[in-house]
């Protein structure tokens, strides 16, 4: 007889919540690469540090989002660390922005705590490593 079914939760990182999860990371990805590669190839001059940051997180939204969609436990490493290092980064970076302001003459990606990108960036690290938590085996 098989074992019965457990009522835990989900164990995929790519099920349920997970899915958005995945397409909100896919997106920043998208959008933060997009936007450092103009800050890079035109404005580089102006905010050298802001601008390589951003391209940083564009990375590392790639990487979270491949990990999270693949899901196995190489890629739940993975991801856990892309995730803790994208809530270290945006959390010093938005306090950098505030406190060094000519270093960070334009928006990027995690200055001003995302606020460019509706605070988003502050918060999806947050619901990554909760959903990471949230879908690990016991």
């Amino acid at each position: 007889m098989p074992p019965p079914a457990t009522t835990d939760g989900p164990r995929s990182t790519r099920s349920g919540p997970g899915v958005v999860l995945v397409a909100v990371y896919g997106l920043l990805a998208l959008a933060a690469t997009g936007r450092s590669v103009l800050q890079i190839t035109e404005y580089f001059s102006r905010a050298p540090l802001a601008y390589v940051l951003s391209a940083l997180a564009a990375l590392i939204y790639l990487v979270a989002t491949v990990a999270l969609a693949r899901g196995d436990r190489t890629s739940r490493a993975v991801a856990l660390v892309a995730i803790s290092v994208e809530l270290v980064g945006v959390l010093v970076v938005g306090l950098a922005s505030y406190l060094a302001k000519d270093a960070f003459p334009d928006k990027t990606v995690w200055s001003h705590f995302g606020s460019g990108y509706g605070f988003v960036p502050l918060v999806l690290p947050v619901l990554g490593l909760l959903w990471l938590r949230r879908t690990r085996s016991s």
